[in-house]
């Protein structure tokens, strides 16, 4: 799954600071998965309209897997060669369930890029996603795992002092040195989330102000 690929593409394309990554998968082989870049960025509608943030994006992916660590891995990969300091996985409970909280519906239309208000969802991302509402179905049923993570290499994070496995340019040497954990395959559990974080930047000296 060449997710490292895929966000480099967008951002080469659209050439703004990348704020942070997530992708979301429901707990099915060979599904569609969904990438979402939030930018750091802001565009007028006309001459005298207010400033307005730009658009997340939303793409959708193809590629064939088998295991929930194969998207681990990529997301790992991905993370670490644009010099995240970690890769966060959350896997959530079906919200569909009874006693599931408000809390949980809301986490799931977030994680599927949707919104209490579809106007302002669409505000607020640019979708190239044609499955995303059968995707959001699947995982309001079934539970879904969410990774994200912050980028340093084109993002906000570049001032960032004290990781040294970074490149000069924010960027890491792959492989990733870091293996997936096993997951839970879909949130199961009495939890309603289960989460996994990957530490993958580095302090060796001490910092002062």
């Amino acid at each position: 799954m060449e997710i490292f690929q895929r966000i480099a593409a967008q951002m080469a394309a659209v050439a703004l600071p990348l704020y942070a990554v997530s992708l979301t998968a429901v707990p099915r082989a060979d599904t569609p998965v969904l990438l979402f870049l939030h930018w750091h960025g802001f565009r007028r509608a006309g001459a005298r309209a207010a400033l307005r943030p730009v658009p997340g994006s939303a793409l959708q992916l193809n590629d064939r897997w088998q295991a929930l660590e194969e998207i681990d891995a990529a997301m790992l990969e991905a993370g670490w060669r644009l010099g995240a300091w970690d890769v966060e996985r959350e896997e959530h409970r079906a919200c569909t369930r009874v006693g599931a909280s408000s809390r949980e519906a809301l986490e799931c239309l977030q994680a599927f890029g949707e919104h209490t208000d579809r106007q302002a969802a669409e505000a607020l991302l640019l979708a190239e996603a044609p499955d995303r509402e059968a995707l959001l179905q699947v995982g309001a049923e079934k539970g879904f795992v969410r990774w994200q993570f912050r980028p340093v290499r084109g993002g906000l994070w570049a001032g960032t002092p004290g990781d040294e496995t970074l490149c000069a340019d924010g960027s890491r040497t792959p492989p990733c040195p870091v293996a997936p954990r096993p997951a839970s395959h879909g949130g199961r559990g009495e939890r309603p989330v289960r989460r996994t974080v990957y530490r993958l930047g580095r302090i060796t000296r001490l910092i002062l102000p």
